[in-house]
């Protein structure tokens, strides 16, 4: 088999269904890419009250999104040690579909998360400022009453 039939030709590919067909999920490394998405997912969502934490791990998720046209240059001049196809173009259409894609869906779900959480504690800071000026202004007629 030659190195350019082992190519997928992106220019015979018609739409975003169509690119993800050819691929063969069954390889060993795109069900630990799968797997590995997943478990970022989850680990997103069951950290999400550390804000520390989801952090750190925003912050080397988008490290791996900037690196990702290295990561598709080094892939894919060695992609026959751990791949049967050779996905990695040179456009990068490949590892930002299926590498970079789910990584900033997972920042964009945290940056939502970040925000609810913001608003959540805007109104419980104005709740509680508008019972302590409740609480001040019965506590000042308690004190004039008094005086009467």
């Amino acid at each position: 088999m030659s190195e350019a039939a082992d190519f997928i030709d992106i220019s015979k590919i018609e739409g975003f269904l169509s690119f993800l067909a050819r691929i063969d999920w069954k390889d060993p490394w795109l069900l630990g890419l799968c797997t590995f998405h997943f478990s970022i997912f989850m680990m997103a969502i069951l950290t999400r009250q550390y804000g520390n934490f989801q952090a750190l791990l925003f912050f080397i998720l988008l490290l791996l999104v900037y690196f990702s046209e290295n990561i598709n240059t080094l892939a894919s001049t060695n992609w026959k040690v751990f791949s049967r196809q050779q996905y990695f173009d040179s456009n990068g259409l490949f590892i930002s579909v299926v590498f970079s894609m789910p990584i900033l869906i997972n920042c964009m779900l945290m940056v939502g998360n970040w925000l609810y959480q913001s608003t959540q504690l805007m109104t419980t800071l104005k709740t509680a400022q508008l019972k302590e000026k409740i609480r001040r202004e019965n506590s000042l007629k308690e004190k004039s009453k008094k005086k009467d």
